[in-house]
């Protein structure tokens, strides 16, 4: 192929006008049609990347709560690493543990703070309506003064240190008298 004098003039060019110039060989258009085209393409991606206030803080808001639904799931883990070990009274891990201890330690070792007492986690939590509650909430047990928790397990269990003489384990929850709580945020 011969080159052409307009090829001729391409290759002296520089690399932004070749693209023009290249355009206009390939659509037809003219190199002002070219950088016209991508000169609205960047205003339009502009205008796509500047959001709102408002639309920056509910990303904001949908990220922490996606990390505070994985920091959740990995307390049920660990919680469920200790299914086995002892009840004993005043617990908080990692050998042995108490309800409360149970709870705490879990969503501790997931970089949640509870409180050590199931009375004092209760009144730290979001409570939820029975009907709401998922895998990883908080179970608690009692009237006024809250005297037992466990990890809701799903299907009507929970995970939980239950008494002296027993291990850390899944099962069903014995009584309609229970309130749930929840650390996922609201949303």
């Amino acid at each position: 192929m011969l080159a052409t004098p307009r090829m001729r003039r391409l290759v002296a060019l520089p690399i932004a006008s070749a693209a023009a110039l290249a355009m206009v060989f390939t659509t037809g258009h003219s190199a002002s049609a070219a950088t016209t085209t991508t000169a609205a393409k960047s205003a339009t991606s502009s205008k796509l990347s500047t959001l709102t206030a408002k639309q920056v803080a509910a990303k904001k808001k949908m990220r922490a709560k996606h990390r505070r639904a994985a920091r959740i799931v990995s307390a049920s883990r660990v919680a469920a690493r200790q299914k086995g070990d002892p009840y004993r009274y005043g617990a908080s891990g990692p050998g042995a543990f108490d309800c409360s201890g149970l709870t705490s330690y879990s969503f501790r070792k997931a970089g949640m703070k509870l409180p050590r007492t199931a009375n004092s986690q209760y009144h730290r939590v979001r409570k939820i309506k029975k009907s709401n509650i998922r895998k990883g909430d908080l179970v608690f047990f009692g009237g006024s003064r809250k005297y037992h928790v466990g990890i809701y397990w799903g299907k009507g269990r929970i995970l939980h240190a239950p008494y002296s003489g027993s291990r850390v384990k899944v099962e069903r929850i014995w009584t309609r008298g229970w309130s749930a709580g929840t650390l996922r945020l609201r949303g």
